[in-house]
């Protein structure tokens, strides 16, 4: 093992982290290369800095016309030169600062500086590569986006264990997520990715859920248990109900117990309605963990992100920091957030309005970009190729029961005449499947 993973290591062992590392997560290191000594010659090489692959002219990045007009309010060391591997230092701290903001019970101390991934997708793959080995149980609450069946199971070969999220109640199945976790504690880890507002459900936790799932996690660490609490955000914000838990988990558990660590993965994405940047966040904390440590965990993501996409896009990274700092940013999300509601109240009075369907039950939802239908006695993927093609109305089946809808998409004057299409083309499939 090369002697920089051994130093880092050296730093980790002991705490959650070092307890909770992958083998490539032991193996990992951030290399003193291009990267590192391009960053150390750019505080100190006052006389010429010939270390990395871009090209000047009077000291300005060489940029088309093109380019340049395309990105007007951009200057071009803001947009062709390469970002820093863990993103450009604004950003980060913005991202940050408005984290604390958004989740109060955060503390800054506590938890270590952002790094920029290039999407949330890859937040959740590169902490997979840390944390998670061939046969490892990795558990999910199913349904869930479909994505993480790819990263867990087939790139990183982990033993998928899925939960019911949802069981007969209005709510969480806290039941079964306890039960879940009681059974992974007993080989010594537990690894599980919560995702709130969840894809596809669009459903969060109420109050009273989030402060059960904290006890659960705290439960298993009490009893000896290194938990790893993935906090997969990338929806975060869209609540649209009063009992609705408004801040993330990861700020309940960053601070819960020596034994958990967890990792809140999101961006603007989705907040900052901005879905091409492919531009994520990754954050790590544990009450079990100092300065010294999140730096070395640090170098270890570095590392990771260096091998695979050496990092992340700057035009996005600096349109960030614009669009952080801009006066006028929090009053268009207020709006569209507004908007986004309207459309969640539209769907919700339809269901209101036409209950009891026979083949399509909705899963409980209060949050995000979509909502999901159940079916009972036909096959999502043969109602999705009915709306599809005899309607024009595009939706997305998920296995053989699940239908997603993201009403996100739609506006609100769509949605009755959308979804009651929905309903009877579902209605004229029961009894052709009945009769097969």
């Amino acid at each position: 093992m090369e002697n920089l993973a051994l130093e880092l290591n050296t730093i980790l062992d002991g705490t959650i982290a070092g307890r909770l590392l992958s083998n490539l997560g032991r193996r990992i290191f951030f290399p003193q290369g291009i990267i590192a000594q391009s960053s150390e010659a750019k505080k100190s090489a006052r006389r010429a800095n010939a270390t990395i692959g871009m090209a000047f002219d009077g000291g300005k990045p060489l940029i088309l016309s093109a380019v340049a007009e395309s990105m007007s309010g951009l200057r071009p060391e803001e947009t062709v030169v390469y970002a820093p591997t863990a993103g450009i230092e604004p950003v980060r701290r913005m991202w940050k600062e408005t984290m604390i903001l958004k989740n109060p019970s955060l503390k800054a101390g506590g938890i270590s500086l952002p790094a920029v991934v290039p999407g949330i997708t890859a937040g959740i793959s590169y902490t997979a590569d840390l944390f998670l080995d061939e046969g490892r149980p990795m558990l999910v609450c199913v349904p869930c986006w479909d994505n993480y069946s790819l990263i867990f199971k087939e790139r990183r070969g982990a033993a998928l264990r899925e939960i019911p999220i949802f069981g007969s109640g209005p709510g969480l199945d806290m039941t079964a997520i306890e039960k879940a976790v009681r059974e992974a504690a007993k080989t010594g880890a537990v690894r599980i990715i919560f995702n709130f507002p969840n894809n596809p459900s669009g459903y969060s936790p109420t109050r009273d859920e989030a402060d059960r799932l904290e006890r659960i996690v705290l439960e298993a660490a009490e009893e000896g248990a290194d938990v790893l609490a993935i906090c997969d955000d990338a929806y975060f914000g869209l609540f649209y109900e009063e009992e609705t838990e408004k801040e993330s988990l990861f700020g309940r558990f960053a601070a819960l117990h020596d034994r958990v660590l967890a990792v809140k993965i999101d961006g603007p994405t989705k907040e900052d309605y901005v879905w091409g940047f492919r531009t994520g966040f990754l954050t790590f904390g544990s009450r079990g963990m100092e300065a010294a440590s999140y730096q070395a965990l640090e170098k270890k993501l570095l590392g990771i992100i260096r091998s695979s996409v050496s990092c992340a896009n700057t035009a996005a990274q600096s349109i960030t920091v614009k669009t952080l700092a801009d006066p006028r940013s929090a009053g268009e999300k207020d709006r569209y957030r507004a908007l986004l509601k309207n459309r969640y109240l539209a769907v919700k009075r339809f269901i209101a309005l036409n209950p009891a369907h026979p083949a399509l039950i909705p899963l409980p939802f209060n949050s995000g970009y979509f909502m999901s239908f159940l079916c009972s006695g036909i096959h999502a993927e043969t109602l999705r190729q009915e709306l599809l093609h005899r309607h024009g109305i595009g939706a997305i089946a998920l296995g053989d029961r699940i239908l997603r809808i993201a009403f996100s998409s739609l506006e609100e004057d769509q949605i009755p005449g959308v979804y009651r299409l929905i309903y009877d083309t579902a209605g004229e499939l029961l009894p052709l499947a009945s009769s097969q």
